[in-house]
């Protein structure tokens, strides 16, 4: 039972004096942070502003049940919210209840996709992203959404809202449009959110420009002079609502569906293992994504949107002395009484504010360090990060990332098509066997060639190993023995066995050169039986080391 639900573990040790203190605070300071952060969210998504309110109730109450992180503070985030706008706005117009029931389909197919991996323990597939990837589409995404919101920040009703160079164009040429009191409010929210982040972080950001821009709009009567209000936000807990399945839609939205549940899920699970790190607990990836599921599945059943873990929020919420799931229970049930009694209050919040909220949050996505960094490590990371980002920008979001996998997918293919290979020599002050390239000293054998293979064999790298093995071979006169070393070797397919037999009996029959291998490990061991390889090709097919090797073939050193 504590598999399926890991809250009744955390609740067998529960602490009332010292835990319930600490999940208090930090219940709060969330929920206060969520409720403007909910709506704007909701907003990025083309959805009414209640929805991400929503998407902060039973969700997060589900996920406090089935979720293994203690800290995670899951609900609407950025880059979710954008993938809904951009998968859903193609086939319905954003706001209208078709497009609504299109993302309660879509919290529901993503539910049911991350449910499913859970099940069938297919966490480890995420790890196939590669980190260049991920960085290069969330700093390609935090763009887009900054962009995104400049229709908010400037009062024009923009009819490019996708393409960020689209955007840039058409403000360019519509300058004169802007309006003034429109861009006064959203600025001035971006810099008071800077400074009270910076200057005064008892108080939270959100909440202070909320109020505040909410008694500008008041007093210097705002909303009568071109500036959007939110309006009409209705009271009241979100009805069951059952998603329709049509298939043809189902089909449409899989795309959307698919990179949904994996990026909100990389992102939830990244922010989970950095806490759980911390406080000295595991947190388990097909755990997390039952959580996940079962909370996106809830979001459409109650009128909310597709959810995952947040990396601010969940900051916050660890900072703020967050214990247990207890704080997300909390933070759930402070939203409902928001609901309930006081969606009036934001009748008058300019939707400035909430857009300067997105912009606020997500500007730190761009992360410009870690592209230098892999640039100077490992070029091809670079390049990889570097064509995410650039695809993501011009192409979308889907085919951003799927641009960006298949790269990272290829390149992987190809080095491991061309593994790494090192003529080894004997070095006297070590004692040991080194790469002759890296070695000065490192002393070689006459008539015979030692290589170390550091890859796995397969059937796509044979071909590139045999001739750097017949390059090597051409330049030693009167060549007797080659031993590989396969140390590094942890795998060999059997095409790739098959083709290495027969290279060995080709050199052995057709230029009379023994082949040895050494430092075998037992799986490929294991394997080498199985195929007979001692039986068929002689008892020196094999050597523990190379030093037994050479003993055994009668080698002399140069």
């Amino acid at each position: 039972m504590r598999e399926w639900l890991p809250i009744l573990g955390v609740m067998k040790s529960y602490d009332l004096r010292q835990d319930l203190r600490g999940d208090l605070n930090a219940g709060l300071i969330v929920a206060i942070m969520l409720v403007p952060q909910g709506m704007a969210y909701a907003m990025l998504a083309g959805l009414p502003p209640v929805m991400g309110l929503y998407a902060a109730t039973v969700p997060i109450l589900i996920y406090a049940l089935f979720g293994t992180s203690r800290q995670l503070a899951v609900g609407p985030v950025a880059m979710v919210s954008l993938l809904v706008f951009s998968g859903v706005s193609g086939f319905a117009e954003p706001g209208s209840q078709e497009y609504i029931s299109l993302v309660l389909l879509l919290a529901l197919m993503v539910g049911g996709i991350q449910l499913a991996m859970g099940v069938l323990r297919l966490g480890v597939v995420t790890k196939f992203i590669s980190h260049g990837v991920i960085s290069g589409f969330t700093s390609a995404a935090a763009i887009i959404i900054g962009f995104s919101q400049m229709k908010h920040l400037v009062g024009i009703d923009l009819e490019s809202s996708k393409n960020v160079f689209l955007i840039v164009g058409e403000i360019s040429a519509r300058a004169g449009e802007i309006h003034l009191p429109t861009l006064g409010i959203g600025v001035g929210s971006i810099l008071v959110l800077i400074f009270v982040k910076r200057w005064v972080k008892k108080i939270p950001g959100p909440l202070a420009v909320v109020v505040l821009s909410m008694l500008a709009v008041v007093l210097l009567n705002l909303h009568n002079n071109g500036v959007a209000i939110i309006r009409d936000v209705p009271a009241g807990l979100p009805e069951l609502t059952i998603p329709g399945l049509d298939p043809s839609l189902v089909l449409a939205l899989l795309p959307t569906a698919i990179t949904i549940s994996i990026i909100g899920f990389v992102e939830s699970y990244a922010m989970a293992n950095v806490i759980a790190a911390k406080e000295k607990y595991r947190v388990h990836a097909n755990g997390e994504l039952k959580g996940l599921g079962f909370s996106n599945i809830g979001a459409a059943f109650f009128s909310g949107f597709p959810v995952t873990g947040g990396f601010s929020r969940s900051a916050v919420n660890y900072d703020a002395g967050a214990r247990t799931p207890v704080a997300s229970i909390i933070t759930a049930a402070l939203i409902v009484i928001v609901l309930l009694f006081f969606t009036s209050w934001f009748y008058y919040l300019p939707q400035a504010v909430l857009a300067a909220i997105i912009l606020v949050a997500v500007y730190k996505l761009i992360d410009v360090k870690e592209a230098i960094h892999l640039w100077k490590v490992k070029r091809i990371d670079g390049v990889t990060l570097a064509l995410t980002f650039a695809a993501t920008l011009i192409l979308g979001i889907e085919w951003g990332i799927a641009a960006g996998i298949a790269f990272s997918l290829l390149v992987f293919i190809y080095q491991s098509s061309k593994p790494h290979i090192a003529e080894l020599g004997y070095v006297d002050d070590l004692g040991l066997y080194r790469n002759v390239s890296r070695f000065d000293k490192a002393r070689t054998f006459e008539k015979t060639l030692i290589l170390r293979i550091d890859s796995p064999l397969y059937f796509a790298n044979m071909e590139f190993i045999k001739e750097y093995l017949h390059d090597q071979m051409v330049k030693k006169a009167d060549l007797k023995h080659v031993i590989l070393d396969f140390s590094g070797v942890n795998d060999v397919d059997a095409i790739a066995l098959d083709e290495l037999e027969e290279w060995i009996r080709s050199e052995r029959e057709n230029h009379q050169v023994e082949t040895t291998l050494v430092n075998v490990k037992g799986p490929v061991r294991d394997l080498l039986a199985k195929a007979g390889w001692v039986n068929k090709l002689g008892p020196g097919i094999q050597y523990p080391s190379i030093d037994q090797a050479l003993t055994g073939l009668q080698v002399k050193q140069q």
